[in-house]
């Protein structure tokens, strides 16, 4: 059974750091694009950050170029988002998805085509 599993959210103050994790089991990513989206309270959810990970191409949405860092981790089957400088607006459920009809890292991030959202994990910027 093919799965994703976010962790890795949390409490953390503006400013600060946080990595989420994403784990892949039943499939691993090599084909795939894997993208980072978010859903603040109020408001739409947002791609932040993908990964074609078969030519290794990434987008980010510019509120968080700079600051934030997509990765992968091949013998772990694992992409990483690094999230440095955090602010309070950055508040939201972070979801983790991954694709593999060969979209690109830019129109996974800004037009996925997600049938069934997963839990997400909770990201908290707050004093």
């Amino acid at each position: 059974q093919e799965r994703l599993v976010e962790s890795g959210g949390g409490l953390v103050q503006p400013g600060g750091s946080l990595r989420l994790s994403c784990a892949a089991s039943g499939f691993t990513f090599d084909h795939y694009t894997i993208g980072w989206f978010r859903q603040a309270p109020g408001k739409e959810r947002e791609g932040v950050s993908c990964l074609d990970a078969s030519n290794g191409n990434t987008y980010y949405a510019d509120s968080v170029k700079g600051r934030f860092t997509i990765s992968r981790d091949i013998a772990k089957n694992t992409v990483y988002l690094q999230m440095n400088s955090l602010k309070h607006e950055e508040t939201a459920v972070y979801y983790c998805e991954a694709d593999w009809r060969d979209y690109s890292a830019y129109l996974f991030c800004t037009e996925p085509d997600v049938d069934s959202w997963g839990q997400g994990t909770q990201v908290t910027v707050s004093s």
